[in-house]
């Protein structure tokens, strides 16, 4: 899939199939997260790859906006360190793994942002890091129809030259 292609048709996915996500895939994503860029490449970021079912299922039950987690055949947790970048770096991460998944057919979402406190000690994660996100990844359980989305005309949301002139 063409890059532009990926970003034209993602779309968030909260609805998984059971069927196990390649190891080749898992790692491509894996890969797609470490190689992005960051602020003085200072890669303030660790994947926790997660694929138990009962560690899934309480991942689901931790995450306020994400209980779909817990259907997920894998999920990988997002932790950074306590930097002024590493949100902004991280996002970075996640974008080109959720990008680089559905490239291969895999579906995910972003779950959990702030308050994730609680998935520390379920995975180990020391206190020094912050958890910023879970994501989910599977096939998606229906078609969803890949690129349907409801966005603003790009001449409200983008300039030429000066604020306000559209770009047309």
């Amino acid at each position: 899939m063409e890059v532009f292609e990926a970003v034209r048709t993602l779309l968030a996915v909260r609805n998984y199939q059971e069927t196990p996500v390649p190891e080749e895939v898992v790692r491509q994503i894996l890969e797609a997260g470490r190689l992005s860029a960051s602020g003085m490449n200072a890669q303030p970021w660790h994947f926790v790859v997660v694929e138990n079912r009962d560690t899934l299922r309480q991942l689901g039950t931790l995450a306020r906006t994400g209980s779909y987690v817990a259907q997920a055949p894998i999920a990988i947790v997002v932790a950074v360190d306590k930097t002024p970048l590493a949100i902004s770096d991280a996002s970075r991460a996640i974008q080109s793994m959720l990008l680089t998944a559905w490239a291969a057919g895999i579906g995910s979402n972003w779950v959990g942002f702030s308050g994730m406190d609680n998935v520390k000690p379920v995975l180990g994660i020391p206190d020094e890091l912050d958890v910023i996100a879970i994501l989910p990844f599977g096939y998606p359980a229906a078609d969803i129809g890949q690129g349907k989305k409801k966005r603003k005309p790009l001449g409200e949301i983008a300039s030429r030259e000066r604020f306000g002139e559209p770009v047309a």
